[in-house]
């Protein structure tokens, strides 16, 4: 990390945490954590220790060892992120993602929410009674019509279904109303091109769990249209957000996400 990034993490990390850290310039991110555990501990939710934060953070620098070159703040409050969804980053569960990203021509941590932890976030809501997203392929039988008459009916075909042409998501509330979303592939490749910052990077979860990125893009469309809480649109104010402020409320931190060339290959 060069002298001038450091400086201005200091300067950054000056306004929020306790005067009496001393935070210095080869400080690495375990580092950091242990000098920032008291106000970890006060942004923590009562269920995490500082301890199991500090494995969290172990945890997701082992599974992406980029994510150690990250401005330290950016990487500790995209964990807090995290920790207080009572989310899993950067594991097999695909809850949650840590990703490093070139911002402004830094490396930062952002925060992104996975498509099974949307559905647990759905679910948590108590408005759902189903939630679920699908891959259709060339050789299933697959039709939908929106409207007043709105279906959605799709029969996976046998064997060899082929590539990928459509995914839907749909929810179904415990009141009876439902709703669901369709896309088609190409417009899907589109749209994940255009608007995530993450596509073109090697870290991305697009790259190694594309359908479960596409899912998780369905769902976000179908849900525009239930009666969700407060709560779930500020656990959604999280998603894609890079931050380098630590409080009880994540969700009111300033997201300073402007990513450029994000974390592609050769990027340093």
């Amino acid at each position: 990390m060069s002298v001038d990034v450091k400086n201005e993490l200091e300067k950054r990390a000056a306004g929020t945490v306790n005067p009496a850290v001393k935070l210095t310039k080869n400080m690495t991110i375990v580092d950091m954590v242990r000098a920032l555990e008291p106000e970890i501990k006060r942004a923590l939710p009562t269920i995490l220790t500082p301890e199991r934060f500090m494995r969290m953070a172990l945890s997701a620098i082992n599974n992406t060892p980029e994510l150690a070159d990250c401005t330290p703040m950016s990487f500790i409050a995209a964990l807090m992120n995290a920790a207080q969804l009572g989310m899993e980053p950067n594991t097999p569960l695909g809850q949650a993602y840590l990703i490093p990203y070139k911002n402004k021509g830094t490396l930062e941590c952002q925060f992104q929410i996975g498509y099974k932890g949307l559905i647990d976030l759905a679910y948590r809501t108590g408005l759902i009674q189903v939630i679920q997203a699908q891959t259709v392929r060339e050789f299933d039988s697959f039709e939908y019509q929106y409207g007043l008459d709105s279906r959605l009916t799709h029969r996976p075909g046998d064997g060899e279904r082929g590539e990928i042409t459509y995914i839907y998501g749909l929810f179904k509330l415990t009141n009876g109303g439902y709703g669901f979303e369709v896309s088609n592939k190409a417009d899907m490749d589109a749209f994940a091109e255009k608007y995530s910052k993450s596509f073109g990077s090697r870290f991305s979860p697009w790259k190694e769990n594309y359908e479960d990125m596409a899912k998780k893009t369905v769902i976000k469309r179908a849900l525009k249209y239930a009666p969700v809480s407060s709560d779930f649109q500020k656990a959604l104010s999280m998603d894609e957000t890079i931050k380098s402020e630590l409080s009880i409320d994540m969700s009111e931190i300033r997201n300073e996400c402007q990513v450029e060339a994000s974390g592609q290959e050769g990027a340093a």
